[in-house]
């Protein structure tokens, strides 16, 4: 036997215990996560394909060790090869600016007989038939609604009611005394404490005038034109429980949603106050209160990419977030994006979110000009016409993300052969579907949370 089968034999062996140790391990941690598809059909792997090697290296079949040991090393190559990167997949920057007036929260706040409703509807006739099928339905947190959970809606409309305690202070007076901090040294604690008090990941971004609302469509300073001398903002993120996540769009994903939205607020009102007391203006842009489109801020800031579902797509919790935003006239120091093609190739494979949607408010369909750039957009009159139906604001999309796996070894060395190799993407689709399906079916509610929500099939 020559030194190449020698080797190729051994190879064999090798990769018979390390293949069989980490489909174990994949057992193991998709057990954990309570996955039992998944779990199941890890053993199965486990059981049968690791014994294929090590029959060859038991009866010495060199012929078909060499061919086994080639495969192994070519896949390999190119699966850790970067290579198939596609570029333009999504454009970067608006065109015009978005008129809030216009998004579906605002048009939820107009009241039929009141002069808004009437001047709104006047100019957009063609909104006023697809909004009135949202406005049939019992709504978010009713309960009249599919998953309605007296305890878990009342928990989330006790979250939704402390953020709006916020809307007066995300704003307010300036020291008169100003700091003379570096922009350098400012920028990095504000990173610091700002995950002190609970952000995931945090990131800076000069500020352009398609990242503004062109008109506030909420609360008092309705139709008002939005002008602001910021010119800087920090965009952060905070980690919504992949447990709360996983039962969408049963009760717990508004549960959820209501706490991370009340959790952002509370960083951003404080990151805020606190520019403002080293004497530069600062606003906090919060749930219910934005002057920002807070993805997109959030994109520019380096946290993610805009995605098939139309939420900000983190690299290690996909769009398992929500977001907060202050801008500053503070010339804080911007991150340097750099835009993450691998991921948005990714996404334009998978299409599992547009699989599970339950109203098919998002597309198929590769990324369309819209507004004169290139992107994906949601039905979004469909999709909240759903929300008022469900009665929470469903998180189905985001539950199935192959992205919103939780942040462990398994699922960070999967997201990192996806960064790296095109081949890789392809397989990783596929993998998605075979361990926890296509359409993979909601987890329960947490044990804590009484189950009286209609489970969806």
């Amino acid at each position: 036997m020559n030194l190449v089968h020698q080797i190729s034999i051994l190879t064999c062996f090798i990769f018979a215990i390390l293949l069989f140790a980490g489909l174990v391990y994949t057992c193991i941690v998709f057990y954990t996560e309570n996955e039992k598809r998944a779990s199941f059909r890890a053993l199965l792997l486990a059981v049968f394909i690791p014994p294929i090697y090590l029959v060859t290296w038991h009866y010495n079949w060199e012929i078909v060790a060499f061919i086994l040991t080639a495969d192994l090393i070519i896949t390999s190559i190119l699966f850790l090869i970067p290579f198939g990167r596609k570029a333009n997949i999504t454009d970067d920057f608006p065109k015009n600016q978005i008129d809030e007036r216009n998004i579906m929260f605002a048009r939820n706040e107009l009241k039929e007989g009141t002069e808004r409703f009437d001047e709104y509807y006047s100019k957009n006739p063609d909104k006023l038939i697809l909004d009135n099928e949202f406005r049939k339905e019992p709504g978010l947190t009713a309960e009249k609604s599919i998953f309605y959970n007296e305890l878990a809606y009342k928990a989330a409309n006790a979250s939704f009611f402390t953020v709006e305690q916020f809307h007066q202070s995300v704003d307010g007076e300036i020291n008169q005394s100003r700091s003379n901090i570096s922009n350098h040294e400012l920028s990095d604690f504000i990173k610091d404490w700002s995950k002190k008090l609970g952000a995931l990941n945090v990131g800076i971004a000069e500020l352009k005038d398609y990242h503004f609302y062109s008109h506030k469509g909420r609360g008092k300073e309705y139709g008002n034109p939005i002008e602001s001398k910021h010119t800087h903002s920090i965009a952060f993120t905070v980690e919504m429980s992949e447990e709360m996540v996983a039962a969408a769009p049963q009760s717990s994903i508004v549960m959820e949603s209501a706490q991370q939205y009340l959790e952002a607020g509370r960083i951003a009102i404080q990151l805020a106050q606190f520019l403002r007391s080293l004497g530069f203006s600062a606003r906090a842009h919060i749930d219910g209160n934005y002057q920002v489109i807070c993805p997109l801020v959030a994109r520019d800031a380096g946290l993610g990419e805009i995605g098939r579902m139309g939420l900000l797509m983190t690299p290690n919790e996909g769009p398992r977030v929500r977001l907060g935003v202050v801008t500053t006239e503070f010339k804080l120091k911007p991150d340097n994006r750099i835009k993450d093609n691998a991921m948005l190739d990714f996404c334009l494979q998978c299409k599992k979110c547009a699989e599970v949607c339950p109203s098919k408010s998002i597309s198929f369909e590769a990324p369309k000009l819209v507004n004169g750039i290139k992107r994906w957009q949601i039905n979004s009159e469909s999709c909240f016409t759903y929300w008022c139906k469900a009665g929470t604001d469903c998180g189905r999309c985001m539950a199935c993300c192959p992205y919103s796996h939780p942040d462990n070894l398994l699922h960070n060395f999967i997201r990192f052969g996806i960064k790296k190799s095109a081949l890789f993407r392809m397989l990783a689709v596929h993998l998605d579907d075979f361990f926890y399906g296509r359409k993979p079916k909601s987890a329960k509610l947490p044990d804590w949370i009484p189950e009286n929500d209609k489970v969806p099939k």
